[in-house]
């Protein structure tokens, strides 16, 4: 079963896309030079932290081919919809009013593999920013494909000199030091400023003892932090409740815990609010209208609207 993207129109043409988000005071990408290091867990982290300080959020799910950012948030099950004034693709709005947008919600099932060539590929992530309403947001972060080849790339050329940072996920160990730094050029190569590195699986505390473990090694990410002339914004541990939070998407509930984990990860945000806090602080005009709706999965003449009040 084929899944369109592009609903309306044509997409925009790449170096325009920047003026899609111009309503969004502060654009991150997180970056991973390989898979499996968390980088989608990082991004959740960061848009939950920064909507409990009472921020308007947005998460760009770019992962198109291994979206998990709607499981984490607990917004698997929802729909995207289209504006039918402005032809604009309506964001699923999950907790703490988080504006979210993944390819997950266009998919039949949670095992419905997408088969696209880098062409299509780069055709939805440029949907995805130009035909989206956002509306007025103080932070977006944008989940990227790991890897440094034609997605992710997509992405940063599309929106040069809109991004105001990257944060570069990695673990502790040497194999993905080498491709961290190359993450690290990457962003450097676009012209897009290195907010700081993020040590995911850093450590485990054994609950029983207390005592605390470097299993993959150690200080890994503030080596390579300093090694690049870069910020580390932190570690965030190994953490059994943070992983049962998140497979059952009750992010938030956690991050609200008083917990070693959570402070951890809510100490990463404090260190992006503090860097970008310029940004933050400026003055936007929101437009909030409330859209009539019609479902991304339902041919023409199935469309469901929502009822007057």
């Amino acid at each position: 079963m084929s899944v369109k993207v592009n609903v309306r129109g044509q997409a925009a043409a790449p170096g325009s896309l920047a003026h899609a988000l111009k309503d969004v005071k502060l654009k991150l990408v997180t970056i991973s030079g390989k898979g499996g290091v968390g980088k989608s867990l990082v991004t959740a982290s960061i848009a939950v932290g920064f909507a409990m300080r009472g921020y308007k959020v947005g998460i760009l799910d770019g992962d198109v081919y291994g979206p998990t950012i709607p499981k984490m948030l607990g917004v698997s099950d929802s729909t995207l919809y289209v504006d039918q004034k402005t032809g604009k693709i309506i964001p699923v709005v999950g907790p703490l009013g988080i504006k979210v947008v993944s390819i997950e919600f266009a998919l039949p099932s949670d095992d419905t593999a997408v088969i696209w060539r880098a062409p299509l590929v780069n055709q939805a992530l440029r949907d995805f920013i130009a035909q989206v309403e956002w509306g007025s947001l103080d932070v977006l972060v944008v989940d990227l494909p790991p890897g440094t080849g034609d997605a992710p790339l997509t992405i940063a050329q599309s929106l040069q000199g809109g991004l105001d940072g990257s944060v570069i996920v990695t673990i502790p160990t040497e194999i993905s030091r080498r491709i961290v730094l190359k993450s690290i050029d990457f962003s450097r190569k676009l012209n897009i400023r290195v907010a700081g590195v993020v040590e995911n699986m850093c450590c485990f505390k054994c609950p029983d003892n207390g005592k605390v473990y470097y299993i993959f090694g150690r200080d890994a990410g503030k080596k390579i932090a300093e090694a690049a002339g870069v910020p580390f914004l932190g570690g965030i541990p190994i953490d059994p409740q943070f992983s049962q939070h998140l497979d059952t998407g009750r992010l938030h509930e956690f991050l609200a815990k008083d917990s070693e984990t959570a402070k951890a990860v809510l100490s990463i945000v404090n260190a992006l609010e503090e860097m970008y806090k310029d940004k933050l602080s400026q003055q936007t005009q929101p437009k909030e209208e409330k859209p009539k709706r019609i479902s991304l999965l339902k041919l023409p003449g199935e469309e469901e609207e929502e009822g007057e009040n």
